[in-house]
């Protein structure tokens, strides 16, 4: 793994994130970069792959906004910064205490799912005698080719106001005294690799506004949500996701309105190939039909494997001798703690220093402490100069 200081990392203890702090930058610039050329593009981070405040705190400072899904969330922003405007807040089950922090917070809009949530925002917002801003979350019924378990733009999915209710909801808003509707947000999936599926949106929000502007609905805002994937399986060849290839799609094929604005809440992609987690090789445990490498991490330090089978590339820091076949394994006391099975990685020893690399998004944030484990605590760039 390029820039890890191994030397200095020996002697912490495992296991840790480790964020690589100059990546995150590039990536940030890479983002900034392609966005400059359409000054209609708004870009809201999505808090949900990666909250520790040190990231935030550089995603804020770089300009971007902030995507959330919780109030939680919502706090986390607002200690890192954020202002209260940046912050757009999305979630299919949003409680009272909550819609009321966005109220309060004067936060850009609510990414608003059904008519009874639309109904309470609406009395809440009545409460404080102030208008919440709204958008109508609209399920496209757009396929994503990724995991089942994080595609979100199917009828079948909870997510999303169906799209023959589009104007029905539109139109209870109009007559409610304390929402205003700014916008229309969709979002179809994660780890989306084919431009096609987001052309494919892009051709479906073309119908929606064409249906509404037959009616004379016109909105101020577009959002995309976000969706674009990483590399998982080459990580050093392709660091920075492909974000000219994203925005490209968009901006060939998407008919944004004069002055609209086209809002994209990307989470992963921002954030994703930053991150590693570092464990301990334990035990080398070999039986008569494989071999364990039996690390210090575990299903509650990264997940992601354990619930849906996601691959991260595993390197050996510590050794580059010829490779062996493992079962790479936890040490929580469930079957399905497996990081890889039948791996090839160079001859694992007790004490080596294991890193799983892609694991910025979706890693640290999704941690817990089952068994009674420690959380892992996280270092960056900075920590070991």
């Amino acid at each position: 793994m390029k820039g890890f200081p191994i030397e200095k990392a020996t002697n912490l203890r495992t296991p840790f994130y480790y964020y690589d702090t100059e990546l995150l930058r590039r990536t940030l610039q890479a983002i900034r970069k392609e966005m400059e050329t359409h000054p209609d593009y708004r870009l809201h981070y999505a808090v949900k792959a990666n909250a520790n405040p040190r990231i935030l705190e550089i995603i804020r400072k770089e300009g971007f906004g902030a995507d959330c899904v919780s109030g939680g969330e919502i706090e986390a922003c607002i200690r890192a910064g954020f202002s209260g405007d940046s912050i757009v807040f999305a979630g299919v089950g949003k409680s009272d205490w909550e819609i009321e922090l966005g109220i309060e917070k004067n936060i850009a809009f609510f990414n608003v799912e059904s008519i009874p949530e639309l109904e309470v925002i609406n009395q809440l917002a009545a409460t404080r005698q102030k208008k919440a801003r709204v958008a109508f979350r609209i399920n496209p019924n757009v396929g994503a080719h990724t995991h089942a378990n994080i595609t979100t733009g199917l009828a079948e999915n909870k997510f999303g106001i169906d799209m023959g209710d589009m104007e029905k909801v539109i139109g209870i808003a109009a007559g409610m005294e304390h929402v205003e509707p700014v916008g229309l947000h969709f979002h179809i999936g994660s780890q989306i690799l084919e431009m096609d599926d987001f052309k494919a949106l892009c051709l479906r929000i073309n119908e929606l506004q064409d249906r509404l502007e037959k009616q004379g609905i016109t909105v101020k805002n577009i959002n995309v949500g976000g969706g674009l994937g990483i590399d998982y399986s080459c990580p050093d060849e392709v660091p920075v996701p492909d974000f000219s290839s994203y925005f490209r799609t968009y901006a060939e094929h998407l008919q944004l309105r004069p002055g609209q604005l086209l809002h994209f809440e990307l989470g992963r992609a921002v954030v994703g190939q930053c991150g590693s987690l570092i464990t301990k090789v334990l035990y080398v445990k070999q039986t008569t039909h494989k071999q364990f490498a039996i690390v210090d991490a575990g299903m509650t330090d990264l997940i992601r494997p354990a619930l849906y089978g996601a691959c991260h590339r595993i390197e050996n820091l510590s050794n580059k001798d010829a490779e062996e076949t493992y079962d790479i394994v936890g040490p929580i006391c469930e079957s399905s703690d497996v990081f890889a099975k039948a791996y090839r990685l160079p001859r694992c020893r007790r004490n080596d220093l294991l890193a799983l690399r892609s694991a910025g998004a979706y890693g640290e944030i999704m941690a817990m402490q089952y068994n009674c484990r420690p959380l892992p605590p996280a270092y960056f760039t900075e920590d070991f100069a």
